[in-house]
């Protein structure tokens, strides 16, 4: 309980400090008028796309499970996604990570620690895509520079970020190799330190790790990783899309590949566990629209508030209707979450 109690009072904390630099010198009246700004068109088309991602991610993550089970239902690989994400938008601590892979080990009767292996592994090639798609942008500048050009500070953030996003992927992905190439090794050192726990926790434990390294057995297909790598790209490309029609939705025509750093530091701001993204995501948002763009600040934090409303909105509703449909409260898939947690 007090364990519970420190970790909510951290989230919170950083979702206030978060939201104070977001909300920071704003002229309310400003965001206000800016908020009903937008091309009626375009915010629909907006509304429409927001479930674009939950379909890739649901089509991409057959590659991770299909040296296990050939025939996984895409419907449920779906739903699994927009329930995740659901639980991740209502609740703090990012429990959707681990609703996730427990709701579709439940529905396609899989091994729990096996699902959560590929969740490891999809989070991993996330972060990695975005630093590729980062890199080009940045690698690209004597191409651009001369009609689109960031300021000092903005380049400054986002060479920061994209270095912590490589090096995180870096050791992941390394990680990840080692534990799976040398399972036996990471079994054993596993087993050493489960010595002070009772045996029954300790077997259980063993066994999750067991199934987990199986999860990454994917790297064993060079064929299974390349098309996971492409459907990888099919996914953030996609997301980039997304935030392109809602930048012409403000009526601010962009080039699509000019967006690539946006999406990068929103997906580091969606990263941050704070309850449904909040805080992260907003001075992220803000960030990158007036350092990189130069988008005056109320019209940014207008933008921003927009956005994300629509992609809780309409998760939420999808996730609630398949909730509804199955007879499963929110409520219970928050304890299967936190049950996992401990």
């Amino acid at each position: 309980m007090k364990k519970t109690a420190i970790r909510l009072s951290v989230i919170f904390f950083l979702t206030f400090v978060f939201l104070y630099f977001f909300f920071r010198s704003v002229d309310w009246k400003a965001v206000l008028a800016n908020l009903i700004k937008v091309d009626l068109k375009f915010f629909i088309l907006l509304i429409l796309l927001t479930p674009l991602h939950l379909l890739t991610r649901a089509i991409r993550w057959k590659y991770l499970l299909i040296h296990r089970k050939n025939e996984v239902s895409l419907a449920n690989r779906f739903a699994a996604n927009a329930i995740g994400f659901t639980v991740t938008l209502i609740f703090p601590g990012r429990l959707g990570e681990l609703v996730k892979p427990l709701y579709l080990a439940q529905k396609e009767r899989m091994r729990k620690g096996f699902v959560m292996g590929t969740i490891f592994v999809e989070r991993t090639f996330d972060v990695l895509i975005n630093c590729i798609l980062l890199g080009l942008f940045l690698f690209s500048k004597p191409l651009y520079s001369s009609y689109f050009q960031v300021n000092e500070e903005g380049y400054s953030n986002l060479q920061f970020w994209g270095t912590v996003g490589v090096v995180f992927s870096s050791v992941l992905i390394v990680l990840t190799l080692a534990i799976y190439f040398f399972r036996e090794r990471a079994l054993a050192a596993a087993a050493f330190l489960l010595k002070p726990f009772p045996q029954k926790f300790s077997k259980r434990i063993h066994e999750f790790l067991v199934e987990f390294i199986r999860g990454l057995k994917f790297f064993h297909s060079i064929g299974n990783l390349l098309i996971y790598i492409f459907l990888s790209f099919v996914v953030w490309l996609g997301v980039v899309l997304y935030y392109w029609i809602f930048f012409y939705a403000y009526k601010i025509p962009i080039a699509y590949f000019l967006l690539f750093p946006y999406n990068f530091l929103l997906m580091v701001g969606a990263s941050i566990p704070t309850p449904g993204m909040v805080g992260g995501f907003h001075y992220f948002s803000r960030m990158g629209l007036t350092s990189l763009y130069s988008i005056n600040l109320s019209k940014a934090v207008s933008m921003t508030i927009v956005v994300h409303a629509i992609q809780v909105l309409v998760t939420c509703l999808i996730g609630y209707a398949i909730l509804w449909k199955e007879g499963i409260s929110l409520f219970q898939l928050k304890r299967l979450g936190e049950v996992a947690e401990e």
